[in-house]
């Protein structure tokens, strides 16, 4: 079935979908993560996030976790195929860039654990497109032949998405890089035309006959051939002009029957069906009437498709979101109706809507519980999809039992859930930052005031209060929330009491709070704040609280 699956999407790939399960791949990964979650955030809530507060960590940081992913990898890479060679050359880079480009390092260490298995669950007649900047394209794609092959390199497509800014000192950066990669030489691939540019055919078709405007283009090419190409036909031996016959392979191969004919059959079969034309100066040699068909066919550098606009219908809060019709190019040339397209980085879901609007089934995974609501919300409302029925969401507890298999499976995901669940921020390291897991705003007159979160899914301990009660005061937030798979002790709420209350407007609220994961889900309780910046969206089948 269709689905969205909630989290991380290696552990999706991994344990979930299985080898050879799925037949286009594209992907569009955020290289600064921060700036997509707190633009949607302020998309759904109306509220920006305070620009003093970082709110939802960069992921590109060289942290102890990438480091050890990083020593690891020769060994991943080896069970996936890849050549000792590039094991080798991987050894080297990651070496340099140490010392000259962590970020880049933590982002390459990210992807390349990741590609690896997109590899595993592609189809042998499938594709992937990955869209990402110049600036890393290089790198990328190195590590793309090592992991599919450069035998299976098709394209390096350049998107041309902005105007010139006139800014730099440098040629304008106006181009997004897309890789294009095969599993085999054995792949999907139907022909696509685009347009062609106005003024085109009047300028290039200027003969008539009575199937319409055409233009002469030559029926021979460079070089002597010693076969039947190379013999003459009425008079005309290509042999003397140092070329030969060179008649399109797809030209008319079915309308007049060119199969097992000699090059000279095939001349009179054209010249029959009134396809040649005779120059009446020159050398007097045959050409071929070439008609305009329907478009161009698409080319490896789009002009013709513009970067989605601010007023435009389509846009759903992302700077980073690519117009639809670029994904239906890529949609409609690598795969078929009823093929199954997946964007392991789905954010708004564009890729899904373009699926849905090409007869394609579909796979989204996106890590954030934002663009999970997001993307349910316009299935449900633009393209009236019921969950259920026409897609699933994966991975989203509504239960006390799914909550802990969550933690049990996958800790630092089972955290990013419950803050965003409550509607605030999860830190996006896998370390607490400095005993915060989450962050939340309610709105003052003086304006966003913080909530700080804390996650705890194991054993619960009074000095677990305690420690929060620290930071609340280390920070001078104006109330901490603790949040708990088990039901916190008598002990453990007299620590919470002695943290005092926030005074708004004459009504105190608690400074720290404790909440279970069975009060939220069963919606007895929520953090008591004196007003609500809510992250849930309403659609017309009412709001989506996932």
């Amino acid at each position: 079935m269709n689905t969205l699956y909630y989290g991380d999407n290696i552990t999706i790939m991994h344990e979930k979908m299985g080898k050879d399960a799925v037949d286009l791949i594209y992907l569009d990964p955020p290289f600064k993560s921060d700036e997509n979650y707190n633009l949607l955030y302020k998309k759904l809530t109306g509220k920006p996030v305070p620009e003093q507060i970082v709110a939802f960590t960069d992921t590109w940081t060289l942290d102890d976790a990438k480091e050890q992913v990083a020593r690891t990898m020769p060994v991943l890479m080896r069970e996936h195929g890849v050549p000792d060679y590039y094991v080798d050359f991987w050894r080297l880079w990651m070496n340099a860039l140490r010392h000259t480009n962590k970020e880049l390092l933590a982002y390459l260490i990210y992807m390349v654990q990741r590609l690896l298995y997109m590899k595993t669950i592609l189809r042998p007649t499938g594709s992937i497109y990955l869209h990402c900047d110049p600036a890393a394209s290089h790198y990328i794609k190195v590590m793309m032949d090592a992991i599919f092959g450069h035998e299976n390199f098709r394209n390096e497509i350049a998107w041309k998405r902005a105007g010139s800014h006139g800014s730099s000192k440098r040629w304008e950066p106006v181009h997004d890089t897309i890789l294009f990669y095969t599993k085999t030489d054995k792949y999907t691939w139907n022909k696509i035309v685009q347009p062609y540019e106005a003024g085109y055919i009047e300028m290039k078709y200027r003969c008539k006959d009575v199937r319409g405007l055409f233009q002469d283009v030559s029926l021979t090419g460079v070089g002597v051939r010693r076969g039947d190409s190379g013999k003459p036909w009425r008079g005309h031996n290509p042999t003397e002009k140092g070329r030969h016959w060179a008649i399109p392979t797809a030209l008319g191969a079915e309308m007049l029957g060119f199969k097992d004919m000699s090059t000279q059959e095939k001349l009179e079969a054209l010249d029959a069906a009134d396809l040649l034309y005779w120059p009446r100066g020159g050398d007097g040699f045959p050409r071929l009437k070439q008609y305009p068909g329907k478009g161009v066919p698409i080319q490896d550098v789009i002009t013709d498709i513009s970067a989605i606009n601010s007023q435009a219908e389509e846009r759903l809060g992302y700077p980073t979101q690519k117009p639809k019709a670029l994904i239906d190019r890529i949609i409609q040339a690598s795969s078929n109706q009823g093929d199954i397209v997946f964007d392991p980085f789905c954010g708004c879901g564009t890729t899904i809507y373009s699926a849905i609007a090409n007869d394609r089934q579909w796979k989204g995974c996106d890590i954030a519980i934002l663009p999970i609501r997001l993307v349910a919300a316009q299935l449900a409302s633009r393209c009236r999809l019921v969950q259920g029925v026409h897609f699933e969401i994966d991975g989203v507890p509504v239960s006390v039992e799914q909550a802990e298999h969550l933690f049990r499976r996958d800790p630092f995901q089972f955290q990013h859930w419950l803050v965003e669940r409550v509607g605030g921020f999860p830190m996006m390291k896998k370390v607490a930052d400095k005993g915060i897991d989450g962050r939340m705003y309610f709105e003052t007159r003086e304006g966003l005031k913080e909530v700080l979160l804390s996650v705890k899914g194991g054993n619960l301990r009074p000095s677990d209060v305690r420690d929060l009660h620290g930071v609340l005061e280390r920070e001078r937030a104006a109330i901490a929330g603790f949040l708990s798979l088990k039901e916190p002790s008598k002990s453990m709420r007299e620590e919470a009491a002695r943290a005092g209350s926030y005074l708004y407007q004459g009504i105190s609220y608690p400074r720290l709070q404790l909440l279970t994961v069975q009060e939220i889900l069963e919606g007895k309780r929520d953090l008591h704040t004196p007003t609500k910046v809510s992250t849930k969206i309403v659609t017309g089948q009412g709001a989506l609280a996932l």
